[in-house]
């Protein structure tokens, strides 16, 4: 039995009589509607409120930009919901995603590098009110993966880091930071990513730590959170063999699922074992983790039947909504396991007062989306979190007067659209050095020349170097910024060059005093170990850049820490 007024709930009389009551009222399509958070495509008043009466869904989360249009679709989404509706968000870096007024604060592994919980209380502070701002009411957020392998990239930034101890506290400030809005948190990726290195996204994760080592690990994380009362879990696409085989000993290694649908790891050691009593919503549903585990007809049904509450997005509204129905008619789900998830759905609905009020009056009423105060906390934080990791050569600080003339190499990943340009960021970086007083000479990838003239021959023009007196006789440094990135694309991201023997590759190395800057991942001296200054700036924004050249010529001190994943493993990346 769920008992909405313990914890997470915390309801009074008012609001359980409003849940009961609406339980009682639901038909079973409206039950099954409530299962589904649908990614909603259009901001077509027409398109959502087919959505919403048709398939009754308990929630959405939208793709639209644009704050003006975000704040009307969701007020269209509570408008025609007979039953008031859950609207998410990704709130992992702060605002940015939510709208392109939104500020990025930081990523999880700037907040780790400050050694200051108070950079995730108030990244976790400028998501809630943002979130809030937009009229949206629940944050996917706050990420407590741990990065035990260093190969691992898809939660490499977006860990508060290796240590489990050092997760939890940043969690917990995150927490406390976002509720102080009107939001629902929620914790990823339940059993927990970072133990090795691929993507849920394009294949089932596997954390293959024994049920102590867990225990010790991400079980101390989730079962701290869950005891001073965390509102909800994302399930990941992430299996768990170690507790699936501790709940059932005979299974065979292809029965192993993800959590998602993993009745043993819901079911037994998140409810039971751990006492979970808040929402389980699974991870997005077109992920490869789930999609290559079973047919979709057993998916659908097969996650809520496993003890999730939610089901993260359509693949087919109709196809879908069908599968559920079908599933609750042939017993996969039980009539007490759809009245439980509805219970709890509703009762998180009843906790944020949406049975009172649904939304905002206004868009961002209280002026906090992009505000400055919340700038100045992403100032703030990337000054406390630049990295510098290593300078073997005592390059820096650098004397701008006796090393003016810098050459720029800037590593990128290949643009999606040779239309789409490239990098934003770079324009901020070359700004930057020139604000401080360096004369910047760009280098010009493969992909800019592509986009200035597409040629069969422009990889060979990208081969094009100099001689070394004469790279000499024209610079005084180089700066090289790396700013990979990957998602849902391929397991693992690493520097990459922008074609075969590009001028890119450093050969310059011992020729000319050279920086290197990460602005994304945290492990690039693993393929950049010839570098012997090395910094990781964490995010590709104008806070962190700023910071980032300023301490590179001394008006600021490096104050940031590193954990040792930065090393990769290798003797050689120290040198």
């Amino acid at each position: 039995m769920i008992d909405l007024k313990e914890k997470p709930f915390d309801l009074d009389q008012e609001a359980i009589t409003w849940v009961q009551e609406t339980l009682s009222g639901m038909t079973t399509e409206e039950k099954i509607g409530q299962l589904f958070i649908n990614l909603g495509r259009s901001t077509d008043e027409a398109y959502i409120k087919n959505m919403v009466e048709t398939y009754h869904i308990g929630g959405a989360r939208y793709t639209e930009s644009d704050p003006e249009k975000v704040f009307m679709q969701n007020q269209t989404y509570q408008k025609y919901s007979k039953i008031p509706m859950f609207i998410a968000v990704n709130g992992e870096t702060g605002g940015n995603t939510f709208c392109n007024t939104g500020t990025f604060v930081a990523t999880e592994a700037e907040c780790e590098a400050t050694g200051n919980v108070q950079a995730a209380y108030k990244m976790g502070q400028v998501c809630g009110s943002e979130a809030e701002a937009l009229g949206c009411n629940w944050n996917f957020a706050p990420i407590g993966d741990i990065v035990f392998n260093w190969r691992n990239t898809i939660v490499n930034t977006r860990s508060f880091g290796k240590e489990p101890e050092t997760v939890l506290e940043m969690c917990r400030a995150y927490l406390k930071g976002s509720r102080e809005s009107n939001v629902l948190s929620c914790v990823k990726h339940f059993p927990g990513d970072g133990v090795e290195e691929r993507d849920q996204h394009l294949v089932m994760g596997i954390n293959n730590l024994s049920c102590e080592e867990w225990d010790e690990s991400f079980g101390k994380v989730y079962q701290t959170l869950i005891n001073e009362g965390l509102e909800s879990i994302m399930a990941g696409h992430i299996a768990l063999p170690a507790y699936s085989r501790h709940f059932y000993p005979e299974l065979k290694d292809e029965e192993i699922m993800p959590a998602t649908l993993a009745p043993e790891l819901i079911q037994g050691l998140l409810r039971t074992k751990m006492g979970f009593q808040g929402i389980v919503v699974t991870d997005a549903s077109h992920m490869g983790g789930m999609l290559s585990a079973k047919p979709r007809s057993m998916q659908v049904p097969g996650a809520i039947a496993a003890g999730c509450d939610m089901f993260l997005f359509f693949h087919d509204p109709a196809e879908d909504f069908q599968y559920m129905l079908d599933g609750y008619k042939q017993g996969v789900i039980t009539e007490e396991r759809l009245n439980e998830a509805v219970t709890r759905i509703l009762g998180m609905k009843a906790k944020l007062g949406l049975h009172k009020k649904r939304i905002a009056d206004q868009l961002d009423e209280r002026g906090v989306l992009g505000c400055e105060r919340h700038h100045q906390i992403a100032e703030e934080i990337a000054d406390q979190a630049i990295t510098l990791v290593k300078d073997t050569k005592h390059l820096l600080p650098i004397n701008v007067d006796e090393k003016k003339r810098a050459k720029l190499y800037y590593l990128e990943s290949a643009p999606i659209s040779y239309a789409d340009g490239t990098d934003k960021a770079k324009e901020i970086v070359i700004e930057e050095l020139e604000r401080v007083g360096f004369e910047v000479d760009v280098n010009t990838s493969y992909y800019e020349l592509e986009m200035q003239e597409m040629s069969r021959f422009n990889r060979y023009k990208v081969m094009d170097m100099p001689g070394a007196e004469e790279f000499k006789s024209k610079y005084d440094i180089v700066f090289v910024f790396v700013n990979m990135n990957g998602y849902a694309q391929e397991n693992n991201v690493r520097v990459k060059y922008s074609a075969a023997h590009s001028n890119e590759l450093p050969w310059w190395i011992q020729e000319v005093p050279t920086v290197c800057v990460s602005l994304n991942y945290t492990n690039h001296l693993y393929d950049l170990p010839m570098m012997k200054t090395f910094i990781n700036a964490y995010a590709p924004t104008r806070e962190c850049i700023r910071a980032t050249v300023e301490k590179l010529v001394g008006k600021s001190e490096f104050k940031g820490k590193y954990n040792e994943n930065v090393w990769c493993g290798s003797w050689d990346t120290r040198l």
